[in-house]
């Protein structure tokens, strides 16, 4: 039971509107990487540390701090910002260049966890609504957990690292066509038109981009670079860049992250090492918000029931397990040891599982009791696969500067 006097009192005081911004910051970024200190010693992955401070000082625990329009703001930019950032150590050619290995990968990381979700709630006795609705859940990755890992231990040139990349874009395009069709079914019919023009936005937009974006890029820079005058203007640019790119994304019909990652990769060969050391900054100071907000959602109180805990249980392992096989599947052409890295760096669900099952929710087709499943598959998902990144990687060399 969450604490509620003196100290605690005064933090859910100061957050209830989240009008003490200082208590704010304070607060989560300092939770979060004093945990993350803790657990680099322990020779462990920061970022889970920083994913279990939002566990420990949200409602499960503590109680001090509760999700806000101001905390989800900082978290959306966070997340936009490590993109962003990743995007930039990116080559499109690179990722072009993988398209076939990561599509199949994609592919095969969708309708294993979609069938296994469905599966096992058709089995536990739930309707055909909801079982689809978490099988849906259970499709789309969320890469910025992954890039995060791989962009901390300097892995972001690896062959399964852009087989990756490449694959958690494919996979929001088909994971959106999913909920697109799954939200049509609980409405009570679907819409093709739209369905199909949903698809062909979000395919047509994310080709462009990641095909020409770069070659556009560097037309563009250096002329406004030349004309404008005011402040870091290159950096100026690249900002209004990624806003830009995220707001046609969303637009498109796929996720805003997907425009700020193919803002970087075509800005990648446009900026100075400046623009990229101020962008690594930014994101350094509003990631925290993003790994401490998925922690936040995570509620235990759902699981006081035996039936819900073991339910639990079943959908976190075919989370895994069918993103580690269905994945590494699809990479195995790259062998086996490759295969299981993609198969490990397409885990996390993330915000994106929550999404879906927010979705679900609200549309009243999904209990309270399974929308706190599918959160906690999220968030399980999401920390547990910062170790088996490591593991896979272990052998692996970090790039250096010159590489």
């Amino acid at each position: 039971m969450p604490f509620g006097y003196g100290l605690p009192a005064f933090f859910l005081a100061a957050f209830a509107d989240g009008s003490n911004v200082p208590l704010a910051m304070l607060a989560v970024f300092g939770a979060a990487k004093l945990l993350a200190e803790l657990f680099e010693r322990l020779k462990q992955p920061g970022i889970v540390g920083e994913i279990l401070a939002g566990i420990l000082l949200g409602p499960s625990i503590l109680g001090w701090v509760r999700p806000n329009d101001m905390l989800s703001a900082l978290a959306e930019l966070g997340v936009l910002f490590l993109l962003f950032r990743v995007g930039l150590e990116v080559k499109s050619s690179e990722l072009l260049q993988v398209g076939k290995t990561a599509t199949m990968v994609a592919f095969l990381g969708v309708v294993a966890p979609f069938l296994l979700g469905w599966g096992i709630m058709w089995l536990w006795g739930a309707s055909s609504i909801e079982s689809v609705f978490v099988g849906a859940a259970m499709v789309a990755t969320s890469v910025g957990i992954t890039a995060q890992v791989l962009a901390s231990k300097g892995l972001l040139s690896h062959a399964a690292s852009k087989v990756i990349l490449a694959a958690a874009i494919i996979d929001d395009v088909l994971g959106l066509i999913v909920l697109a069709v799954v939200s049509s079914l609980a409405r009570g019919g679907i819409n093709v038109p739209e369905l199909v023009f949903t698809g062909v936005g979000a395919i047509g937009f994310t080709i462009v981009v990641a095909k020409w974006g770069t070659r556009a890029m560097g037309t563009v820079v250096p002329r406004l670079e030349q004309r404008l005058k005011a402040g870091e203007v290159q950096f100026n640019v690249a900002v209004i860049i990624l806003f830009g790119l995220a707001l046609l994304a969303m637009y498109a019909g796929v996720a805003a992250i997907i425009g700020a990652f193919l803002a970087g990769m075509a800005l990648s060969d446009s900026l100075q090492p400046r623009v990229h050391a101020l962008a690594h900054g930014v994101s350094e100071l509003l990631v925290p918000f993003f790994l401490v907000g998925i922690g936040l959602h995570l509620d235990v109180s759902v699981f006081s029931h035996v039936e819900t805990l073991i339910l639990s249980t079943l959908i976190l392992l075919a989370a895994v397990l069918s993103k580690l096989v269905g994945c590494g599947l699809g990479a195995l052409a790259m062998g086996r040891a490759d295969a299981l890295r993609v198969g490990a760096g397409m885990v996390p669900r993330g915000e994106v599982g929550m999404v879906v099952a927010q979705i679900g929710l609200n549309l009243d087709v999904i209990p309270a009791s399974v929308y706190g499943v599918v959160v906690f598959m999220a968030v399980a998902t999401t920390v547990i696969a910062p170790p088996l990144l490591g593991l896979s990687f272990r052998n692996v060399r970090p790039a250096s500067p010159g590489d």
